[in-house]
Order: structure tokens, then C-alpha cells, then sequence
């Protein structure tokens, strides 16, 4: 029974990301795409530990670790850049 639900959450998970895809290229502005692209690092992470779970493994541990670091980094970045313009700042006094 839990394999079942669990193959359905993977086929929700699924199909919220590609709408997130869509919206990441026919976003009406840069922070919708911004946000899109968070949501499906999100759903990756989702995805994985679905996957992770249905195969009873603990191998994608790491890389579950991993997607989740990525997506904030690059959240964090595209962020800095819509605000300031650029991602890292260098003082140009010393």
C-alpha cells in the first residue's frame, strides 16, 4: 500500500515540475523564475528521496544533500544578482 502511495506522490511530485518548467521559460518576470527554479530543486530533493525510499537504498543520501545545496546556492545568487546586479562583491580601494 505505502509503494502505491508513494508512486503516486512520485507522479504529482512529476508533473508540479514540469509546470515549474514552464514557468521558468514563459515566467512573466525574473523573480517568478527565480522562484520557479527553487521550487524544482525542491521537487528534485522530493523525487530522490521518493526514489531513495521505493528502492529501500540509502545511497541518495548524499545526493539528496547535494541537490538541496545547489538549489540554495543558486537561489541565493540569482537573488544578489536581481538585487544589487552583481554576485560578488570586490573592494576596489585596496
Amino acid at each position: 500500500m505505502i509503494d502505491i502511495l508513494l508512486q503516486i506522490a512520485l507522479l504529482i511530485i512529476s508533473i508540479s515540475t514540469l509546470f515549474y518548467i514552464f514557468r521558468v521559460i514563459k515566467g512573466p518576470s525574473t523573480p517568478d523564475r527565480v522562484i520557479a527554479l527553487d521550487a524544482i530543486g525542491i521537487n528534485l530533493v522530493g523525487i530522490t528521496t521518493i526514489i531513495s525510499v521505493l528502492l529501500y537504498t540509502e545511497a541518495f543520501f548524499e545526493v539528496i544533500l547535494l541537490i538541496g545545496i545547489l538549489a540554495f546556492v543558486g537561489t541565493v545568487s540569482f537573488s544578489k544578482y536581481l538585487q544589487k546586479g552583481v554576485i560578488i562583491e570586490r573592494d576596489r580601494n585596496s
